[in-house]
């Protein structure tokens, strides 16, 4: 629904936008971000059975710690109708700012909160209240941040411009992970009473530091264009599910990639240093931190192949090989070897999975006109997202009392890469559309050419 009777038809190409400022503002906010939604997930692996949950019941424990994790994943669908909405509506920038210092405060209070033994089931409730603002924040963060940049960028590098989203996302998990390497390898005494916290407290520079970077950042021209044409969507959600709902849908379907970066991310990194393996805390960190550090090469690398050959190929790159590397991943750990583990580790998720996760944001964002692109965007991935957030959850109960059924996981795990490579594979091709044209029917799109053409005599 539009205040304009084509809405779908910008009257002209949007002012000049400012690609390179607005990737800066997308990486370093998106790093800063996500280092407090990622050091949750070490926690919820490492720490949290024995700080949060019932010590007597270690199994018990670190099933429901898993849960917590997927809790923030089920608020994000939320979080995305409501952020989407305001950031059609109001704008990119503003959403940046909010959703970075709800993210930061929620973050500092986790690491404020009393333990278990202090106050028994209080503890993990208020747990999960915190979890679920981040997922709140989360939900937002990503979708505002790569309409900004898609916004900025030039027509045909909008895939590097892009990409600098997700590399801020793996800085920020590369980050956390750095910060709990000397924290996880502290004693148990100190590691579970307040070593853990300091992560978690460290958040309070995250966000003001956010805070002072976003503030100055401009609104995009494409957005502006919109608002000055009185094109704005009155209610955008109302409008993708009349205009837009396949495309939603396959948004959805494809996110569902993201269980191979929850699995590597949490429940490998429980598997590995359990009974049933025994590697080492800090060896698994260092092999997260890697993978996380060849990804930030490896991802604006895939993106600007896909400004060249096209997304779809790339995507579907991502998708069917990380497929078949998480049988291999999973496997090395099984083996017990820290050097195969290592290199898998590396293949998996710094080189494979980062085809897919560098494409997404041009991918998707290209799917929606201008009017709707935060919403689109925000909505499908978090749908995607928060299923990928539980599969941690049924992969330990696919594992097995023992924990040890790494074969059921990677199963599990590569039968959503192949729903993610079949929504890919029928969508449209976008990389070479202008920008003006994203989203729009054969026809909207004619029209607005020719009203390019017309403004620029």
């Amino acid at each position: 629904m539009s205040a304009h009777p084509h809405a779908d038809q910008p009257s002209a190409a949007p002012s000049q936008g400012r690609p390179r400022k607005a990737a800066f503002a997308a990486w370093i906010g998106s790093a800063l971000e996500y280092y407090d939604f990622f050091i949750y997930g070490s926690a919820a692996a490492l720490v949290f059975p024995k700080v949060f949950f019932d010590p007597d019941d270690p199994a018990t424990a670190t099933l429901i710690s898993m849960a917590t994790f997927g809790v923030a994943y089920a608020a994000r669908p939320l979080g995305a109708l409501v952020l989407g909405h305001f950031g059609d509506r109001l704008g990119r920038r503003k959403i940046m700012v909010w959703t970075l210092v709800l993210m930061g405060l929620s973050t500092f209070l986790i690491g404020c909160l009393p333990t278990y033994a202090q106050v028994g089931t209080v503890a993990p409730v208020l747990l999960v209240l915190m979890r679920v603002f981040q997922g709140l924040s989360a939900a937002g963060e990503q979708a505002s941040a790569n309409a900004m940049t898609l916004e900025h960028a030039p027509e045909h590098r909008r895939g590097y411009y892009t990409s600098f989203t997700l590399n801020g996302t793996q800085a920020g998990q590369l980050l956390a992970t750095l910060v709990f390497l000397p924290v996880a390898a502290l004693p148990d005494e100190q590691l579970y009473t307040w070593g853990w916290r300091i992560p978690f407290l460290l958040s309070a520079l995250v966000a003001v530091a956010g805070y002072v970077i976003r503030r100055t950042l401009e609104e995009t021209p494409v957005f502006r264009q919109v608002s000055a044409d009185q094109e704005v969507a009155r209610m955008p959600l109302a409008d993708l599910v009349r205009n837009h709902w396949a495309d939603v849908l396959r948004v959805v379907a494809a996110a569902l990639i993201a269980t191979v970066s929850t699995i590597f991310s949490v429940w490998a990194l429980s598997y590995a240093t359990s009974d049933a393996v025994g590697l080492d805390k800090t060896g698994m960190l260092w092999v997260a931190g890697s993978a996380n550090a060849v990804a930030l090469l490896a991802i604006p690398l895939w993106a600007r192949l896909s400004d060249r050959i096209g997304r779809k190929p790339v995507f579907l790159i991502g998708a069917l090989g990380s497929g078949v590397m998480i049988f291999v991943y999973l496997w090395a750990i099984s083996t017990g070897s820290y050097p195969l583990v290592f290199v898998t580790g590396l293949l998996l998720f710094g080189v494979v999975y980062s085809a897919a996760n560098g494409i997404w944001p041009s991918f998707y964002g290209e799917m929606f006109p201008a009017r709707v692109r935060l919403s689109g965007m925000a909505i499908g991935t978090q749908i995607g997202f928060a299923v990928a957030g539980f599969a941690v959850t049924f992969a330990a109960q696919i594992a097995g009392p023992d924990g040890d059924n790494w074969l059921g996981v990677a199963i599990f795990t590569a039968a959503f890469c192949a729903i993610c490579a079949i929504a890919v594979a029928t969508g449209r091709e976008t990389h070479r559309v202008p920008t003006a044209d994203l989203g729009l029917r054969a026809g909207d799109a004619k029209a607005s050419a020719t009203a390019r053409e017309a403004a620029a005599l």
